[in-house]
């Protein structure tokens, strides 16, 4: 399996973004120094694709398919993709706040740690449904990292197309979220120019 073993802080200047999108506190004193250049517009275009992929923690393969599904989904190819980067059961770990990072919800889910509505699911680009109810296994929800993962989380906000009980570790997906309702500053439409030529 190929993982992303990029330095966080480092990429996140070499991109421009904040890094807290992806669940880190930490802040880089350094400046990005770059020449006076202007950015072309395939690189504005290709940096916005790097941003999406670097949150969401996706490869450029997986990164495609999750284009020619949005592509063939109706309405606006740009929003459908956020969507289904959205609907990712590790990004949804992470907005529920079981997870201090996007990395570490990777890594809860592929140690078995989750139950999507009673069965185990260790599959991190599992899409989620509405109605879904994703929940932490019983037997890790009183171990020392858990506890610890909710105490750090506790004060994050939960996107409104997600309900959680923190006291049972459980959440539900009551709808797929819409663009407005995502907080990830990607100019989609940009990755949409990208893909298309």
């Amino acid at each position: 399996m190929a993982v992303n073993k990029v330095p966080v802080l480092k990429r996140c200047r070499s991109l421009g973004l904040e890094p807290s999108f992806l669940g880190y506190d930490k802040k880089s004193n350094r400046q990005l120094r770059r020449a006076n250049k202007k950015m072309s517009e395939y690189g504005l275009q290709l940096r916005e694709k790097q941003k999406a992929k670097f949150i969401y923690g996706v490869l450029e393969k997986p990164f495609r398919n999750y284009y020619e599904r949005a592509d063939r989904m109706k309405g606006m190819t740009g929003a459908n993709l956020m969507t289904l980067l959205e609907s990712r059961l590790d990004n949804v770990i992470f907005r529920l706040g079981f997870a201090r990072t996007r990395r570490e919800s990777r890594q809860i889910v592929d140690h078995k740690f989750v139950l999507v509505n009673g069965k185990k699911v260790n599959i991190p680009s599992y899409l989620v449904k509405p109605g879904d109810v994703i929940e932490i296994r019983e037997d890790r929800k009183n171990s020392q990292r858990m506890k610890d993962i909710i105490e750090v989380t506790g004060g994050r906000l939960v996107p409104e197309w997600l309900d959680v009980d923190a006291e049972k570790l459980q959440g539900t997906v009551k709808e797929l979220p819409t663009r407005e309702m995502i907080d990830v500053p990607v100019d989609e439409m940009l990755i949409v120019e990208l893909y298309s030529k």
